[in-house]
């Protein structure tokens, strides 16, 4: 785990103070002050109003709950500012913990929950000779050569929020406390396909309803929550099963669980969602629905999968706020936003979306329908599986075991009176002429394919075998698009000359001139040194137009329909991506690596 850089206040070397024993409200003021930190009116006043009533709180949370402002920029101190700030009055380096990057596990290990909490410390590393431990009293140090003489490794301290470390030691113990509940409750291992025999041994599984794995799925959900997880993976090992959430689109380790630990989750969660517990030999599709910290209800879309090891499976986080985001928000362009409006507000035909798998083709789906869904308007949804239920759609889910496919669904969902359909994806020729006749008949029609772009889906529509006369009759547009990391607002910083000449290269073939000023990651505190918080959609909107309606039926090769596509108006992916680097959203890597290159 990497410490924070600690800014320096004014007027003060990182020197260590001549100071022992626990810190006090008073003393703090005083070398605030001394330090420039905060004004001498505003000291006297802090004094005032602490000397008023007594208090149990931790020096520095009560200091941050007075509201002092900082001289240099007029900014509140808070609880973290304050340990900032005192971390250098300690020549301590300042830390903010960051759950993801600590092996709960060995934390547990290296001491006591009631040790912890006595002396307002936390081990958040542990190494084959060091143990680095945060603390909220970092002159408080007797304690120290006890540590190092029980775990048989040097001590490193730095400095954390008081705030941070008691909601941690909390979450921390609790879970060692809960996985080794739920561990006293078997003995027995994984059924992998290597599966090791051993003597005098229990064979008892691990009962899904215990109140230790019960603790322990609730910590992962809520955990996942607090992390701005998309998705988490329960993944079984030889040895030990693994714990990964993935956030901005990369994956992170969490944590390692004892395999009986971990399939008696997997059987609680399959549980919950209403899975068949006993079938480990086939995969399988689940939903729960359940509450985030805030109260807001949160869809999870559960998966798994027979392993080599075990059973592995995925869920899938649905942001409660997916369906309501603007296009703004989504990440389209001015330019693309009012294309995409019109094309959607048109009475009858296709419009495709097209992308990778993880691309959020269809969060840009849901969040559209959701804009035109009226009281006038009668929305019917076909789908495998349905994302996210949403109350202002009719939706279906196939059935391919009952014959029930998404040819099937269309056919009865015209019966149904519709306005506007959404097929989940057209995969065969059945379903594309199902969704052709739907547009002919005057339906809005929206549906996904997996194309690299936009002018893509018509030869992929083709192949398929839909006529090109067809295609022209019904399909409007087709938008492609792939999703990038956004950069850090907090740590991001101007980039080199030569990002500069890359972005301008990118750009000059359009003409579009302006402050094409890059930046590159950083890595702070706020987004656990990554440089990247977020993600956003980049776009490229084909309209068909009756030039491209032509070249579809006399010259359908790519380079024609590009070129065509590209003179009405749409903007390749990697322009996309390029304008929103000029903006300083995200970077050259970013969007070289998710786009492909201008033909």
């Amino acid at each position: 785990m990497n410490a924070a850089p600690t800014p320096h206040p004014p007027g003060h070397s990182p020197a260590p103070q001549a100071h022992a024993g626990p810190l006090e409200w008073r003393k703090l003021v005083e070398w605030l002050s001394e330090d420039s930190v905060i004004s001498a009116a505003d000291a006297q006043r802090t004094i005032a109003r602490c000397a008023q009533v007594q208090s149990a709180q931790h020096p520095v949370v009560r200091l941050a709950s007075i509201g002092m402002t900082r001289v240099q920029d007029g900014k509140p101190l808070d609880a973290e500012a304050i340990s900032q700030w005192l971390a250098v009055r300690a020549g301590l380096k300042y830390l903010r913990i960051d759950p993801l990057k600590v092996d709960v596990g060995k934390v547990a290990d290296s001491m006591s929950a009631a040790y912890a909490e006595r002396h307002k410390v936390l081990p958040v590393q542990v190494a084959a000779h060091e143990l680095v431990i945060a603390t909220s009293e970092p002159f408080v140090t007797d304690w120290v050569p006890e540590v190092e003489r029980q775990s048989r490794r040097s001590v490193r301290l730095v400095v954390a929020s008081p705030l941070e470390i008691s909601r941690y030691t909390a979450e921390f113990f609790a879970l060692a406390q809960s996985v080794k509940a739920a561990l006293k409750s078997t003995g027995a291992g994984s059924a992998s396909f290597e599966q090791l025999v051993e003597l005098n041994k229990s064979n008892r599984p691990l009962d899904a309803n215990d109140q230790g794995v019960v603790q322990v799925v609730d910590w992962l959900w809520q955990y996942a929550f607090d992390q701005r997880a998309s998705d988490i993976h329960l993944e079984p090992r030889r040895e030990q099963g693994v714990i990964r959430f993935r956030i901005d689109g990369v994956l992170h380790p969490v944590y390692q669980l004892p395999m009986g630990v971990h399939n008696a989750m997997t059987a609680r969660i399959k549980l919950l969602g209403r899975m068949d517990v006993v079938e480990k030999r086939r995969p399988q599709d689940g939903r729960i629905k359940t509450r985030n910290p805030r109260g807001d209800e949160i869809e999870m879309r559960l998966s798994t999968l027979p392993t080599a090891f075990g059973e592995k499976m995925v869920m899938r986080i649905f942001d409660p706020d997916t369906t309501v985001k603007s296009l703004d928000a989504l990440g389209f362009s001015a330019h693309d936003a009012e294309r995409w409006e019109q094309l959607v507000r048109r009475p009858y035909g296709i419009v495709l979306v097209t992308g990778p798998t993880g691309s959020g083709k269809t969060t840009t789906l849901y969040s559209t329908l959701k804009r035109l869904a009226t009281e006038e308007v009668n929305i019917n949804t076909i789908e495998d599986p349905i994302e996210m239920i949403e109350p202002a759609f009719n939706q279906t889910q196939v059935q391919p075991m009952l014959n029930f496919g998404f040819p099937e669904g269309l056919r009865s969902l015209m019966r149904q009176d519709p306005d506007i359909i959404m097929v989940g994806e057209i995969r065969d020729l059945q379903t594309a002429e199902m969704a052709v006749q739907a547009a002919l008949t005057g339906h809005l029609v929206f549906s996904t394919l997996h194309t690299n772009d936009a002018p893509s889906a018509v030869s992929r529509l083709m192949e398929l075998g839909v006529p090109s006369y067809l295609i022209n009759a019904t399909l409007l547009g087709v938008l492609a698009q792939r999703l990038v990391r956004t950069l850090c607002s907090q740590c991001r910083a101007p980039d080199t000359d030569a990002r500069r000449e890359t972005l301008a290269e990118l750009v000059k073939p359009w003409q579009i001139t302006g402050g094409h000023r890059p930046y590159r990651p950083v890595g702070c505190v706020d987004c656990r040194m990554t440089g990247f918080r977020g993600r956003m959609g980049l776009y490229e909107l084909l309209t068909v137009t009756e030039a491209f309606k032509e070249k579809v039926s006399k010259e359908p090769n790519m380079d024609a329909l590009r070129r065509q596509a590209i003179g009405a108006g749409m903007r390749p992916l990697r322009l996309a991506g390029a304008l929103k680097v000029a903006q300083g959203m995200t970077t050259v890597e970013e969007i070289l690596a998710a786009t492909p290159p201008l033909s």
